[in-house]
This record gives structure tokens, sequence and C-alpha cells, in this order.
């Protein structure tokens, strides 16, 4: 049975990304795939540490991260995958710090220091990269953020599957905006906005999971 396991890189389990990627996970269901969620809030882990075990010729092609904490069963089960869904809010224009720190365990095990290839695993992982922010769509260009995301695509084709990545825009921060200092913000335009967008970014999530549990190993 194909296994699809998604990584919620942001803090909230039940508010934008925790829902989108559990909508993901439906989809993925729906296409017969077995699924899991990691809420990386809830281990404690490092990022890369620069010891360089997966690089030494004796685990060349078998590498895999030497750390031994609560994120080494994680990376098992990611390999053990046929596709990855990742969900993070954007944190000063770009992931949160505890997404970024399972991105360098998990993209530099498998990153080969060889000009004829790329990747050290043999074997193809489907990626989904999903994304909440704060700010309008109209603005990802100015503010850099398709750059960063294109960026976070090039590095998750490491893995050797497809690739894509999804945005939800202008999101409900709060669940009551007059509980926070937030003047900058129209709480009456964002939650029309969320009403009339938040169901579309829903079945998105949902297509891109059905779409990447559906992926044969032939097509990746």
């Amino acid at each position: 049975m194909k296994r699809v396991i998604a990584i919620n890189g942001g803090p909230r389990k039940n508010w934008n990304t925790g829902t989108l990627l559990r909508r993901a996970l439906d989809g993925a269901e729906s296409a017969g795939a077995e699924t899991e969620t990691v809420h990386l809030y809830d281990l404690s882990f490092r990022g890369c540490v620069s010891c360089f075990s997966c690089k030494r010729v004796e685990s060349y092609r078998n590498g895999r991260c030497a750390m031994t904490d609560d994120l080494s069963p994680v990376l098992e089960r990611v390999m053990a995958s046929s596709a990855i869904i990742i969900g993070s809010p954007i944190y000063l224009s770009d992931v949160t710090g505890e997404l970024r720190s399972f991105l360098e365990r998990l993209i530099f095990m498998n990153l080969a220091y060889d000009p004829r290839e790329r990747s050290i695993t043999d074997k193809k992982i489907s990626c989904g990269l999903i994304y909440t922010m704060n700010i309008p769509e109209s603005a990802l260009g100015e503010y850099g953020y398709t750059a960063t995301f294109e960026s976070h695509a090039r590095l998750m084709k490491i893995l050797g599957g497809s690739v894509e990545y999804m945005t939800s825009c202008d999101t409900y921060q709060f669940d009551d905006y007059s509980k926070y200092h937030a003047p900058m913000f129209d709480e009456s335009s964002k939650r029309a906005w969320r009403e009339a967008q938040f169901p579309a970014d829903c079945q998105n999530a949902y297509d891109m999971g059905a779409r990447l549990a559906e992926i044969s190993p032939m097509q990746r």
C-alpha cells in the first residue's frame, strides 16, 4: 500500500496549515493511501550539525542522519513513504524554524557531493508543499515569496519524485480580532475573504493529496 506522510511545520494543529494538511491526507486516502501526520512542534530535535556522517564512504548510498533524537524515527518513516506533504505558515518571509531544521536533516542526508548525480538515494519520493501566510496573493512576488517557494521545490527534487506546491494567502490569523492589537488588518474583509477562498484552498489541498498518492513508481 502507498504511504503518504504529512509534516506540520506550524505550531497550531487545527488552524490554517493543519486544516489544509488534513484535507491533503483526505485526498491521499481517497486514492487508497495509508496516511500519517507528524507535528514538528511536538518533537525535540535540532537541525543539521555538519558531522558529515551521512557523507562517509562506508555509508554512501545508504547514508542516514547519525543524530539520535525525536526526529530520527520520523526521517526513517519519511524515507519509507511514497509521498510527503509538508505544510508551514510563513514567518518572517520563510518557513518556521522547526521546518527548516527538519529540511536540513532530510535533504542533506540525501544530497550527493557528486557532479554526476545530486541524490544519494535511489528511492523516489514525491512531495507536496503547502504554505499559509497573511499577505495577499498579489504580494507574493513583491515580497520575494515566490522565489522562496521555488527554492524549496528545487531542494525537494533531491528526493527524486515529482514536486508541487500551493499557497493559502491572506489567512485569518485570530478567532477573535477584537482581542488583539492589529489595526492594520480589517477583520471584516479578512473574514469575507476566508469564507470565499479557504474552502477552495481546502479543495486544492485535497486534490494535491490525491494526485501525489496516485503517482506510480514508474511515473516518478
